[in-house]
């Protein structure tokens, strides 16, 4: 199977909102739009075809604190500059440990910023934005960005249900293609209480084995001596 892009049926009417930063983005799509989103989904071939066997260098995998492991497509045809990127943070351990710190019901799952607060990004400069024509489709990884085109530098979010309102607003640069039910496990909230976070980022090619959260305290076997004095006087 070779690295191609399946077509896309892109001349849509879409509803677009105001390009505003991800960051700021809170409200979920008006039902009519909603509705459109949906009806063009089913009519266009959104599936990014590939062999992962024989490109594992643009394969990202994401050990999450839920258990489970993503992985996602990096496609550099899309996105040069933001692919490697990624790649470099990656390799760096930058992504390690870092908190999904904006999740939103049936909009997205924002991480990549090691301060939790939206805010905060790598020591790299910025990048130019590369926005390109590839919908955001459920699954899809795009760049966050502030208000400038220009503002991209760690911070990604991954699309649970498909937002054409971002097309071309935000650099789109590869989709989900295995684990997108530990994405739908991220815990929501802003940021939210009990933060899902990656344990390990890693690119496939460096064969890096999967690792898991560290396992919970066990529980005491034993009581302890007052524990034990006060359950023989009750």
């Amino acid at each position: 199977m070779t690295n191609r892009i399946l077509a896309l049926a892109l001349s849509l009417p879409l509803a677009l909102m105001a390009p505003a930063a991800v960051a700021q983005e809170t409200a979920i799509a008006q039902p009519a739009v909603e509705a459109a989103e949906s009806q063009a989904t089913s009519a266009m071939p959104l599936t990014v075809n590939f062999d992962a066997t024989q490109d594992k260098e643009n394969i990202l995998l994401l050990d999450l604190s839920n258990g489970r492991r993503v992985a996602i497509r990096l496609m550099p045809q899309w996105a040069p500059a933001h692919v490697e990127r990624i790649k470099t943070l990656t390799r760096q351990g930058f992504y390690d440990g870092i908190i999904f710190h904006r999740v939103i019901e049936g909009f997205m799952a924002q991480t990549g910023d090691p301060t939790g607060t939206g805010t905060g990004g790598s020591e790299l400069p910025n990048l130019p934005a590369e926005f390109n024509q590839f919908p955001h489709v459920r699954g899809t990884v795009a760049m966050a960005r502030a208000q400038s085109e220009d503002s991209a530098n760690s911070q990604f979010f991954i699309v649970f249900y498909p937002r054409f309102s971002l097309d071309r607003n935000y650099t789109n640069f590869g989709r989900v293609i295995g684990g997108m039910d530990a994405v739908d496990a991220i815990q929501r909230g802003e940021p939210p209480q009990n933060p899902t976070f990656i344990v390990q980022a890693s690119i496939a090619s460096d064969n890096k084995p999967p690792k898991m959260p560290p396992a919970a305290p066990a529980a005491a076997a034993t009581l302890s001596a007052d524990e034990l004095s006060n359950s023989t006087s009750n």
